[in-house]
């Protein structure tokens, strides 16, 4: 079967991960680091290796092929979250430019390790654009969403809209709230994961008007996470095929609406790796390739 970048809900079959062992590193790098990179508390590393290994099980029991991104101890233990610093085209890798300061290497770090693994690169958004892969995510194979937000801007969105251009790519730019400001973690996929190509699951209050009426004129089913669910990552959902996905346990209103709509569901304690840091199983990868 032919396989695609573009797409968020066919089967997964190729991630690249950025293992916790070398984003966390080690305690005194999470002491020296949770609290300028805000995160809710400091995560423990022991537990942290025991969740992420639970993670990366759901994964292979998937039939997911999970690629390593190379070990760069000079990045924040943020790099967990390897969605962010890149962007899976069927043209090759757009690297991003990172909105949040402590970030700003991780996308060298991507183009070296994509390279590596002989895997084309497209092209870069260059400064004074910024773009986040936490603010991307395909609707089907010619419509890309992205959200406008204090990690992805205006010039960020311009370069990504020229890259794809030649390849009648179309964006559709969601223009995200304020919410907490600038130095929380919000992205467009912080309140929208597809998990089919008609369904999501969706946090309408923080939800741009016109992107989520778009989304209802286009046929979507709407999977509504509940107000205390949220900031659990309720609404950071990784669909590993249509209509079966990977969540954070402890969102058990989400979880029951999901499979009351048929849908299969896969959990993992998410405390330590992501809860504390903002970052559920969509920010924990950068996938690649699904079966189209």
């Amino acid at each position: 079967m032919p396989l695609t970048c573009h797409s968020e809900h066919h089967p997964l079959r190729s991630v690249f991960l950025n293992e916790v062992t070398a984003a966390f590193l080690s305690e005194a790098k999470l002491e020296k680091e949770w609290k300028s990179l805000n995160y809710l508390a400091k995560p423990n590393l022991n537990t942290a290796k025991t969740e992420y290994d639970n993670f990366k099980t759901l994964l292979t029991n998937e039939g997911v092929e999970i690629h390593y991104l190379q070990t760069d101890q000079s990045l924040s233990i943020d790099s967990i979250y390897c969605r962010d610093a890149s962007i899976a085209t069927d043209h090759g890798m757009i690297i991003c430019s990172m909105g949040k300061r402590g970030r700003l290497q991780e996308p060298f770090a991507h183009r070296a390790s994509f390279e590596a693994c002989n895997i084309s690169v497209l092209g870069a958004i260059t400064p004074p654009g910024t773009l986040e892969g936490g603010d991307v995510a395909w609707l089907n194979t010619t419509t890309l969403a992205v959200g406008h937000s204090y990690r992805t801007n205006e010039e960020g969105i311009r370069q990504l809209e020229q890259l794809l251009a030649p390849f009648g790519i179309n964006l559709l730019v969601a223009v995200l709230p304020h919410y907490k400001g600038p130095a929380d973690v919000f992205h467009l996929m912080s309140i929208f994961s597809p998990v089919d190509k008609d369904m999501a699951v969706v946090y309408s209050p923080l939800m741009p008007i016109g992107f989520r009426n778009e989304l209802l004129h286009s046929g979507y089913h709407l999977i509504e996470v509940p107000d205390n669910e949220f900031e659990t990552m309720g609404c950071n959902v990784l669909a590993t095929g249509p209509g079966k996905c990977i969540m954070v346990s402890g969102n058990p209103k989400t979880e029951q609406a999901l499979r009351k709509v048929g849908c299969v569901v896969h959990t993992y304690e998410g405390r330590e790796i992501s809860t504390k840091g903002g970052g559920g199983p969509t920010c924990l990868t950068r996938p690649v390739h699904r079966q189209f």
